[in-house]
């Protein structure tokens, strides 16, 4: 039985990190960052085989945010998880620390792909996963997509090509919020009826509510017990998830809370302590 209520704590306390983060830089994507969080906790604390004393162990488990500019909540999940101090979270976007704006493998360790230019990430999560194949190795693969960056064609290139390598050791979750920096994604390029569009490129395709738990591993279940199919898990979210007044905003895509957002927000996640 998983600790449904240890998860849920720990998506409270990453929501906090990520709006104190992003208002410290001054500068960050905290709308589709906070969407997220489930998704990755649901990876990091119960799913993938991963070691933060050990981060580049031969068998573990692969992770890429393909929405790169989502990088909070990556930063927030793998400080959490011990991969470094979470002292480090007040450096995001700083001069001279180690969180830049966007993921970068060479400088913070857990990052297994530098990400941002949209669509890239994906591909290399593709990559890697054939990698896995081809070297008979145990290991996973998992990535994380927003639904803007689903307009990219670069998308669909590699959607294509893991259908056609059969490659089902790999998990994509769309962060389906419907939101991105211009507003809606049906208004801005509508990307509908997206299930049918991963089912006709060969995807086995779930949809789930991406706040859910239940949800979330019941279908990380069915991923691995699919055979011959890489797995998309249509992911419904809320952007701003947990903080009212960003949720489903679009404006909140890359505007950081000023000192009374952040003193809201924190009182809503629980206040202001630093766990």
């Amino acid at each position: 039985m998983r600790d449904h209520k240890g998860l849920n704590e720990i998506t409270r306390i990453i929501r906090k990190d990520i709006v104190s983060m992003i208002h410290g830089s001054k500068s960050g994507h905290p709308g589709g960052s906070l969407s997220a969080v489930e998704i990755l906790t649901a990876l990091y604390f119960d799913e993938m085989n991963v070691d933060p004393n050990n981060c580049k162990m031969e068998d573990r488990d692969r992770f890429v945010l393909s929405k790169g500019h989502a990088a909070p909540v990556l930063y927030a999940t793998l400080a959490y998880k011990g991969y470094f101090d979470r002292e480090e979270l007040k450096g995001l976007r700083k001069i001279g620390k180690m969180l830049q704006g966007h993921p970068d493998m060479k400088g913070t360790p857990g990052v297994e792909m530098s990400t941002g230019s949209l669509g890239q990430g994906f591909s290399v999560a593709c990559g890697m996963a054939m990698a896995s194949k081809l070297d008979n190795a145990p290991w996973r693969v998992y990535t994380v997509l927003g639904d803007g960056e689903v307009q990219e064609g670069i998308v669909w290139e590699a959607a294509m090509s893991a259908a056609h390598y059969k490659l089902d050791n790999m998990v994509a979750f769309l962060d389906y919020n419907g939101l991105q920096i211009d507003g809606e994604t049906s208004k801005v390029m509508n990307i509908g009826p997206i299930v049918d569009k991963f089912k006709a490129f060969g995807w086995n395709v779930i949809e789930i509510d991406g706040h859910d738990f239940d949800q979330i591993f019941a279908a990380l279940d069915m991923a691995k017990e699919t055979v011959g199919k890489p797995t998309m898990i249509v992911a419904k979210t809320v952007k701003g998830k947990g903080v009212s007044f960003m949720e489903n905003e679009a404006g909140w895509h890359g505007t950081a809370p000023s000192d009374s957002d952040l003193e809201k927000a924190l009182a809503e996640l629980g206040g202001a302590d630093n766990e």
